[in-house]
């Protein structure tokens, strides 16, 4: 059975999207270029969000202190050795809040990616509140010759949490800029987190159907894991008991009930993720991503299920 996305896969698989859109694979060089966040340097507060540690997913390469050239070249020639399929890339400018400079200075820094031979897209991940119409027009006239899609740190559908992780914004404001990026004709991704202190099963559940509703092309989950050297880190240390952690085949099952109430639109990105050791304060699943894919994949053929079965356009 071919499903709506145009193949067999029983969710709408982020690198199906890609073989289909551009005929291979492509992989990501991830870039740091310095930027910070609002809620970093005293804008809207300081610290950062609670769960934050930049160093638990940036790649050795991967440092502010060498030019955008310089990490894209070091990024490429380190997965040209992991991914041997891979001849072309994707610029993922992921670091803290990537639109939170100055129009000129953002031109300056995409620059370097956009004039790469070997990079056909650009991803930039910010947050919903460092967005504007200058940057969106922008966005928008480089996005008509190069793939671009902004990737939105939504987090959490609930103003209550977004608060308790120092979010520094609510939810009205990321779908605000969701909306506005899609009108101006942009891909729109999104990050989320399941098992944010306070939030019940049901709570995470329920926000498949508001996620839903939004304008997204890509979306990407992560189950909660407590970061070292973080201010949730304290706080798990002080109130073990106001959180609540998923096992593995917990979250299988969690995340194949959610899958069946999600826009089938979506091109899933990532469903799951593991911090490395060294900074998980918790004992990791132990499993590689093509790992939890596998199972995902082996559970929802067991319950002859797909993503989007239960979805109800409103």
């Amino acid at each position: 059975m071919e499903y709506q996305w145009g193949h067999i896969r029983r969710f709408n698989a982020y690198s199906n999207y890609f073989k289909q859109t551009f005929g291979e694979r492509l992989q990501k060089v991830t870039i740091n270029a310095g930027f910070t966040c609002p809620n970093r340097d005293g804008n809207k507060g300081v610290g950062g969000c609670t769960f934050c540690n930049n160093e638990s997913f940036n790649p050795s390469y991967c440092v502010p202190e060498k030019t955008v050239d310089q990490q894209i070249n070091e990024g490429i020639d380190f997965h040209k050795v992991r991914y041997r399929r891979s001849s072309k890339y994707l610029a993922y400018f992921q670091a803290y809040s990537n639109t939170y400079a100055d129009i000129d200075i953002l031109k300056s820094v995409y620059k370097p990616a956009i004039d790469h031979p070997d990079v056909l897209g650009i991803v930039i991940g910010t947050r919903p509140d460092c967005i504007d119409d200058e940057k969106l027009d922008y966005f928008k006239q480089l996005s008509e010759d190069k793939y671009l899609i902004i990737e939105y740190g939504i987090e959490s559908v609930y103003d209550k949490t977004l608060k308790r992780i120092n979010r520094g914004h609510d939810y009205k404001t990321s779908i605000d800029a969701v909306e506005r990026t899609a009108a101006k004709g942009i891909k729109v991704g999104a990050h989320m987190i399941f098992g944010l202190p306070g939030e019940s099963r049901d709570n995470m559940m329920k926000s498949a159907d508001i996620l839903s509703e939004l304008p997204l092309n890509n979306i990407k989950f992560h189950q909660l894991q407590i970061v070292k050297d973080t201010q949730m880190s304290k706080d798990y240390i002080e109130n073990p008991s106001e959180y609540s952690f998923f096992d593995m085949e917990e979250y299988i099952e969690f995340f194949v009930d959610y899958a069946e109430r999600l826009n089938p639109d979506f091109v899933i990105e990532r469903f799951a993720g593991e911090v490395p050791p060294k900074y998980n304060l918790r004992p990791s699943w132990g499993m590689r991503n093509d790992q939890l894919v596998n199972m995902f994949e082996k559970r929802l053929k067991e319950r002859d299920t797909w993503q989007g079965r239960l979805y109800k356009s409103r």
